[in-house]
C-alpha cells in the first residue's frame, strides 16, 4: 500500500514536470493524480514496460498527462 502511494506520487510528479503545469497540487494531489493516471493509462494503453509497485510506468505517466491536460483545458 505504501509503495503504491509512493509510486503514485512519483508518477504524478513526473507528469506535472512533463506538462510543465504551474498548478500547486501538493503531495496529496500528486498521489491522487498518479494513482488515477495509472488506472486510466493502464486501462487505455495496457500494462507494458517497466513496473513500479505493480503499475506500468509508461502507460501510467501517459494517463496522468491526459488528466493534467484535461484539468488544464477546463480552466
Amino acid at each position: 500500500m505504501l509503495s503504491s502511494i509512493i509510486a503514485g506520487a512519483i508518477i504524478g510528479l513526473i507528469a506535472g514536470a512533463i506538462t510543465s503545469s504551474d498548478d500547486r497540487r501538493g503531495c496529496i494531489g500528486n498521489v491522487i493524480l498518479g494513482l488515477a493516471g495509472s488506472w486510466i493509462g493502464q486501462f487505455l494503453f495496457g500494462s507494458w514496460g517497466p513496473q513500479l509497485a505493480g503499475m506500468a510506468v509508461v502507460p501510467s505517466i501517459l494517463g496522468a498527462i491526459l488528466l493534467v491536460a484535461l484539468f488544464n483545458s477546463r480552466r
